[in-house]
């Protein structure tokens, strides 16, 4: 029985083919640009995701040599939560707003000042930031009345590419449960924050647990992606939640770190954590949470610096240069702020900034004050825990960045932790094909994902290291303190 995944990342669509015994098949990405058109803003195209499923699908089962008819059932795993708006004939009626993006400081303090924050944060599990959906829709009631007056439907990443593929709409409960618009307890949506938000309840569908078939894909939609019609879709997951999943999650006190182009660091709990510093989502395994952090800016900040400061080299090249420099830069401090901040700051008006420099530093300075300034946002996460009396007792570490021994190593010795890397481990589209698995009963149970698991190495921390680190983490926090202030007027200005 074969299963398919689908993951829609920040910087690329991926398409992976898994069996029921084990194994990876098959797998194909397509690159997606991030655009950025004001400071501060992050956004997608969401038909480029689409076109992206249409061409990797066929792609991918060629690669497999796997027949269409063959394949069980697909599952959907993308950025959460990222906000599409569709027109009542279902198109794209705007580039996406991603999880990201910065720009609804005024009417995140609209939203803060017309309700009580702790009591938002209560029912919902989640503290009124730039990630909230009802400040973004607000922003665009604000500022784009015209794309407002089109829309009739709201929902995220993978929740567009499941209806593209069934024409169902369907929201995923990870998707509400971030969006800041849906009840913790009543595990429905708040009514009082759709009315702030502008919106009714008719915009969103009814939340769907991440095994749920939403429908089946459609004639339409075969003729497009080369999938057999009436192939099942489950309802997917937030890619966070399916890739801490497939990279083994599955017991209180487990830890991923995520070295994606935006950073997440997940923790698993037995019962809901609820800190305004950090976010809770539902684990995809029944009575199991998450809670996790998410630095708006990481991977894509190497490939900005790459990009803008050295297109001739080659990642692996620049990691040579770094490494031959000691922990800590020879004196530089990068702040990863570069979109601002999620947690746990939830300062969407912070900045990218390096403190330091002088005439002898270079480029290969800087890369490893990236890695490095990186590395602190995430312990930065782990103090936040601590504080909650919460502890890692096993930690591992996954996506395109564990590619890299140095930034995984500078990784450990910053958070003072081993970190164990999953051995050609493809991330959230995994999740979502044994999500989808669990739909239609390829799997008798969650534990089954271990079947896909391997161990490749352990990167141990050096303890000298990670005690410079420390000194130099509580510099990164002491900088933004003193200019958390300033932030704002070089917002104003720009």
């Amino acid at each position: 029985m074969y299963l398919l995944g689908i993951d829609i990342g920040t910087t690329a669509t991926k398409v992976i083919l898994i069996d029921t015994e084990g194994c990876l098949l098959a797998e194909t990405e397509r690159p997606v640009a991030l655009r950025s058109p004001q400071p501060g803003w992050a956004e997608e195209d969401a038909e480029e995701w689409w076109a992206n499923v249409c061409a990797a699908i066929p792609a991918c089962l060629q690669a497999a040599q796997v027949k269409a008819e063959d394949v069980a059932a697909v599952g959907v795993s993308g950025m959460t939560p990222a906000l599409v708006l569709l027109d009542a004939q279902g198109r794209v009626v705007r580039p996406s707003i991603q999880q990201n993006d910065a720009r609804a400081v005024n009417e995140i303090e609209k939203f803060r000042n017309k309700t009580d924050e702790e009591d938002i944060l209560q029912r919902t599990g989640s503290a009124i930031t730039q990630q909230s959906i009802g400040p973004k829709l607000l922003w665009l009631r604000r500022h784009e009345p015209e794309t407002m007056a089109q829309a009739v439907r709201v929902m995220g990443s993978y929740d567009f590419i499941a209806h593209r593929l069934t024409g169902a709409f369907s929201i995923e409960r990870n998707w509400a449960l971030e969006s800041g618009l849906f009840d913790l307890h009543k595990e429905d949506w708040d009514d009082e924050l759709l009315t702030l938000s502008t919106i009714s309840r008719s915009w969103l569908a009814v939340p769907r647990w991440p095994a749920e078939i939403v429908g089946q894909v459609t004639k339409e939609a075969a003729a497009v992606t080369g999938l057999k019609r009436g192939t099942p879709v489950a309802a997917g997951s937030a890619d966070h939640v399916a890739s801490a999943f497939s990279a083994g999650l599955k017991a209180e006190g487990d830890l991923l770190v995520k070295l994606g182009g935006a950073g997440d660091i997940l923790y698993c709990v037995a019962e809901p954590v609820i800190d305004a510093r950090l976010f809770l989502d539902y684990h995809v395994i029944p009575n199991l949470y998450l809670v996790n952090g998410c630095m708006a800016a990481s991977g894509s900040i190497i490939k900005w610096f790459r990009s803008a400061f050295a297109p001739e080299a080659d990642y692996a090249e620049l990691d040579a240069e770094a490494a031959a420099l000691p922990p800590g830069a020879e004196g530089l401090v990068l702040l990863p702020y570069f979109l601002g901040e999620k947690t746990p700051l939830h300062d969407p008006l912070a900045r990218g900034t390096v403190v330091g420099l002088t005439l002898s530093h270079t480029r290969a300075h800087l890369f490893r004050a990236i890695l490095e300034g990186i590395g602190y946002g995430f312990y930065h996460h782990l103090e936040v825990l601590a504080e909650r009396g919460l502890r890692a007792w096993r930690a591992r570490v996954t996506n395109g960045g564990a590619r890299s021994m140095l930034w995984k190593r500078i990784t450990a010795d910053v958070l003072g932790l081993p970190l164990e890397q999953i051995a050609r481990h493809p991330g959230s589209s995994l999740g979502a094909a044994f999500v989808a698995g669990m739909g239609v009963g390829a799997f008798q149970g969650w534990e089954e994902i271990e079947r896909y698991i391997q161990i490749e190495g352990v990167v141990e921390p050096n303890p000298v290291n990670h005690a410079r680190y420390r000194e130099f983490f509580h510099l990164y926090q002491t900088i933004y303190q003193a200019l958390k202030d300033v932030y704002p007027r070089l917002a104003s200005l720009a």
